[in-house]
């Protein structure tokens, strides 16, 4: 099952849009495009809406126990 993640490495501002392309499996640029072009068009709800699900969807697990390292004892 694929779950919503703001991504780690393919971010730009907050990762959000590198995770909703990994979500769907489309190209993170086209996300990007589409995000954009809706805030340009949405008089600045786009944006709320941006900055408030950057603080709701959480950030992809480093690993899969999410633990920082991989030194972690068990």
């Amino acid at each position: 099952m694929n779950k919503l993640f703001r991504s780690r490495t393919d971010k730009k501002l907050t990762g959000l849009c590198g995770g909703i392309a990994n979500y769907l499996g489309v190209d993170s640029t086209v996300v990007r495009l589409i995000a954009v072009v809706c805030a340009l068009f949405s008089f600045g709800a786009f944006t709320a809406i941006y900055l408030i699900a950057s603080f709701l969807v959480p950030k992809e697990p480093v690993n899969a126990y999410d633990y920082p390292n991989s030194y972690h004892s068990y």
